[in-house]
């Protein structure tokens, strides 16, 4: 059985981003900056997420609870700043690159329980902290990147952090310049006062100073600029040099902030105290490229987003960001319209979607605000407005199509009504005796060849794809000769598992539904086709 290297055998960096002062700062967004400006440079770099809660994953959290789940290749149900870490970087991220305290307790119980321990008694240190130091350095073996940037849930002083802090406490000594501490923390402006405040900053310091951990650089959110006297006041409180104290000035969209942090010479200042050689300048244009087209967009488009949790938009973090980046590559800007899918109904639709030239039905489970979405797509059904119906968004559009096209009033789907005399969409098969609700669904990226005619092969431009997934209920094939001979065609079916993918409107400028979740794969150096052309023939209309 092969070992684990030692950490002396490991010469990957690791970098640990840890928050301070509030939650919220945006910890997901400076550790995705700086690696997207260390992989600018040369270097090979990923990004792990430390969550401090309890559950295995996020998958069987309400998307109140904590935003959108994020799915990766390997089907990781994860935070959804995995995803931020993907699009920033263009580079897919695993199972090892999320861990939560549920699974770290989960695994130290396992090894008790086989007696992995011979009998020792099970502490937090050094059984949890040794478990999470593997999960961390899991990452640098074999040396597979020369950075490793581990970003820390939560904000430092909460009790579920303690063990991860105490774990960077022993990486830090264990790894000497080959780690380093980056704080997030606030400098809040008190507009009666006229000025910064440091001190929420310098107390927060000090509660990682008592915790054992010295951080090496601050990067200090703030909404005004930091003038020299802030900066050096800041460096002589909390024990960092001046050059260490870094502005992170809010901006209108996240993706400046690389190249904000790139005249702050974040990654400058993160090589020279890891003792990196600063292999080139940081290879940028590209991403100032798209920056450009972001700001200056010769056209707008609206698309309306039903949905039932819009009242938080980091619920559909993944597809905003689709859009985002499919606006760019059609040189115009995206105004999206958030649409409360209960909201909604053959009353008020020509009210709410006056103005739209798109829609997205949204993916989600249960029954809450489905009528809605349901005549929402009978309304753009009938009146030629584009579609993009996504998960549970094309299992509503066949739903629809089957009460009003093929005159099966009844239909429904199983998840929403069990006893539907017509189930246009059911449970799969293999489905049918899972009773655990988390990790069990059909997750993660499967191949597949596109119909040739079809619209989706003419988008794709490829026969051979690969999309990542993520439900319980499909069409069911009993209908599917039925839905294709009244123009709903299905143009790509799971050859394995002959499920269908995707499913499109004839004689209709844009009308498709996916099972899949494309927004996991759109990034700024790769947009999604799927949304691009969506985006393209709205800007049409």
């Amino acid at each position: 059985m092969q070992q684990a290297m030692t950490n002396s055998e490991i010469n990957t960096r690791f970098i640990f981003v840890t928050g301070g002062v509030t939650s919220s700062l945006g910890k997901g967004i400076i550790s995705a900056s700086l690696a997207k400006l260390l992989q600018a440079r040369g270097y090979r770099v990923t990004i792990q997420k430390l969550d401090p809660y309890i559950n295995i994953d996020p998958g069987t959290l309400n998307p109140y609870e904590h935003g959108e789940c994020y799915v990766t290749e390997d089907g990781a149900e994860t935070d959804l700043d995995l995803g931020h870490y993907e699009r920033f970087l263009n580079t897919p991220t695993s199972q090892a690159n999320n861990v939560t305290t549920g699974k770290i307790y989960q695994a130290v119980i396992e090894k008790e329980r086989r007696g992995d321990y011979l009998g020792e008694t099970v502490q937090v240190i050094p059984h949890i902290t040794d478990e999470i130091k593997h999960r961390i350095l899991l990452l640098g073996e074999n040396n597979h990147y020369d950075f490793v940037i581990t970003e820390i849930g939560g904000t430092v002083g909460d009790i579920e952090s303690l063990p991860y802090i105490e774990t960077i406490r022993q990486l830090k000594w264990e790894l000497g310049t080959r780690s380093l501490v980056i704080h997030l923390t606030l400098i809040p402006y008190l507009a009666a006062a006229k000025e910064l405040k440091t001190k929420p900053t310098q107390h927060s310091v000090k509660t990682m100073l008592e915790y054992g951990v010295h951080p090496d650089i601050l990067v200090c959110r703030t909404e005004k600029p930091l003038n020299d006297g802030i900066r050096s006041k800041i460096a002589l409180f909390c024990n960092v040099d001046a050059s260490s104290v870094i502005e992170s000035i809010d901006t209108n969209s996240i993706y400046k902030v690389p190249l904000l942090m790139k005249e702050e010479q974040l990654d400058r200042v993160v090589l020279k105290k890891t003792r990196a050689p600063a292999l080139r300048a940081p290879r940028m244009k590209r991403w100032e490229q798209f920056i450009k087209k972001l700001e200056s967009p010769k056209t707008v488009v609206n698309i309306g987003l039903i949905g039932k949790y819009v009242e938080l938009v980091d619920s559909y973090k993944s597809i905003i960001e689709s859009l985002i980046h499919a606006g760019t590559i059609n040189n115009c800007r995206v105004d999206l319209r958030l649409i409360h899918s209960e909201h909604i109904g053959q009353e008020n639709m020509e009210e709410k979607l006056r103005g739209i030239s798109g829609v997205i039905v949204a993916p989600g489970f249960g029954d809450r605000g489905i009528d809605g979405k349901i005549a929402a797509i009978t309304y753009v059904r009938k009146h030629n407005i584009p579609f993009f119906g996504i998960c549970l968004g094309m299992q509503c559009a066949m739903v629809e199509f089957a009460r009003n096209v093929l005159s099966l009033p009844d239909a429904h789907s199983t998840e929403m009504h069990p006893e539907t005399p017509h189930p246009v969409i059911d449970i799969m098969e293999e489905q049918k005796k899972v009773h655990k609700k988390g990790g069990t669904m059909r997750l993660g990226a499967y191949p597949c060849a596109l119909k040739n005619p079809s619209r989706a092969f003419t988008i794709y431009g490829q026969t051979n794809i690969s999309e990542r997934h993520r439900h319980r209920y499909e069409l069911n094939n009993h209908y599917l000769e039925l839905f294709e001979k009244s123009g709903l065609k299905a143009t790509w079916i799971n050859p394995e598992s002959q499920l269908a993918e995707i499913v499109e409107l004839e004689d209709h400028p844009w009308f498709i539904g996916v099972q899949f979740h494309p927004e996991y794969k759109s990034t700024v150096d790769t947009p999604h086709p799927l949304f691009i052309d969506f985006v393209r023939v709205s800007s049409m209309i």
